[in-house]
């Protein structure tokens, strides 16, 4: 069925700011009285912001699924509003690739309006968010049956990593309660990083070397213990570098596609230097711009946005956990650079090598640390 035109109304909340948050976002046809579709999703601990974007971002897809041409997008954020509107600079790290995310929808569509509305005349998405928020209880459900599952503690080894998760948070953070405790491993080597090559959706299998580096990557981990699971990229060097891992710790393996590395499009498997002369001014641009894509790829931009849906998820589904997340140079800084609160110059500064260990921290009131960049001390 086809919209020429349509409604959206969207909303989002959080139960603390941050804290269990969800969104609503309900497409009307353009009598205002014919619901169309209806989108909600509980998105784990996020701010009011950031919910109400994912609510319009959830808006303006339907309204695409829809084939609608014209839509008018009525909120009760000023902020979202006066942002998408262009009146407003998006300052907030977290809401900038949601807002970039947002404009690319709109670029689609024949025209798109932003109107300012009274709470009370969003009821049907501000219910929706509330039910979406309501639905974070299943949350709890997932960590109870868990908690359940867990080895009685005469037979839990002794747990390094679980005693520095025991500590209070580092000093200056003010994050209260135990974190989602996530040890980043870069996958071993594979025959493309050793040439130094863009290394994006493509799949070279390990070298010897990586497959070595998998195997003393996995027996560090193991000594630590107290693991709860292994999540890895889809691509299979890093799924064999995490199936070392998972073997090893006798823990759950579960393959995340948001873990993936950046899409480097047509720059896949060139050098820097080759990847500069193909395409020298997009290139240089593309340097410094995380909004740029590489050339039918990706953006630094987007990676950010799919890697902190990974995160939020990770906190909510395993609250005060240890997690090894396997994956590649881009998710893996990514995530450092959320726990920092940091801006983009750091995807451009530090360097991690193959097969290195870091260990973000995000704590249950929206805190974050690093405890650890780049080990590579068990190789």
């Amino acid at each position: 069925m086809t919209e020429r035109e349509v409604i959206v109304e969207a909303d989002g909340g959080s139960r603390g700011n941050p804290g269990p948050a969800g969104y609503g976002s309900v497409v009307f046809a353009a009598d205002h009285v014919r619901v169309l579709a209806e989108r909600r999703e509980f998105i784990g601990i996020a701010t009011n912001n950031v919910a109400e974007y994912r609510g319009l971002i959830a808006g303006l897809e339907a309204s695409a699924e829809l084939g609608a041409e014209i839509v008018t997008v009525r909120m009760d954020s000023k902020l979202v509003v006066e942002q998408m509107s262009g009146r407003w600079k998006v300052k907030h790290a977290a809401m900038i690739p949601l807002a970039d995310r947002a404009r690319r929808l709109v670029a689609g569509f024949e025209r798109v309006s932003f109107t300012w509305i009274p709470r009370a005349e969003n009821s049907h998405a501000d219910r929706l968010a509330n039910e979406a928020m309501d639905d974070g209880t299943l949350v709890d459900e997932v960590r109870t049956a868990r908690e359940a599952e867990k080895p009685t503690a005469a037979t839990v080894r002794p747990d390094p990593v679980a005693a520095v998760a025991a500590q209070p948070a580092p000093g200056w953070t003010g994050a209260t309660g135990r974190p989602t405790r996530l040890l980043l491993l870069r996958h071993g080597q594979t025959e493309l990083s050793v040439q130094r090559r863009y290394s994006g959706r493509g799949n070279p299998p390990l070298t010897d070397l990586g497959q070595e580096q998998a195997a003393r990557a996995a027996k560090m981990l193991a000594a630590k213990g107290n693991i709860a699971a292994v999540l890895t990229s889809p691509l299979s060097r890093a799924r064999d570098t995490a199936e070392a891992a998972a073997t090893a710790l006798d823990a759950p393996l579960t393959v995340l596609d948001g873990l993936i590395e950046t899409d480097f499009g047509d720059w896949e498997g060139l050098s820097f230097a080759e990847a500069a002369e193909r395409d020298p001014e997009l290139h240089a641009r593309w340097l410094g711009d995380p909004s740029l894509p590489a050339p039918d790829g990706e953006s630094f931009d987007q990676v950010r946005e799919r890697v902190d849906a990974v995160r939020r998820d990770l906190v909510g589904l395993y609250p005060g956990a240890n997690l090894v997340v396997v994956s590649h140079v881009t998710p893996i800084k990514t995530l450092l650079q959320l726990a920092l609160g940091v801006g983009p110059s750091l995807l451009y500064r530090l360097h991690l090598d193959l097969a290195s260990l870091s260990i973000a921290e995000f704590y249950p009131d929206g805190g974050s640390s690093v405890r650890l960049v780049n080990d590579t001390s068990y190789l």
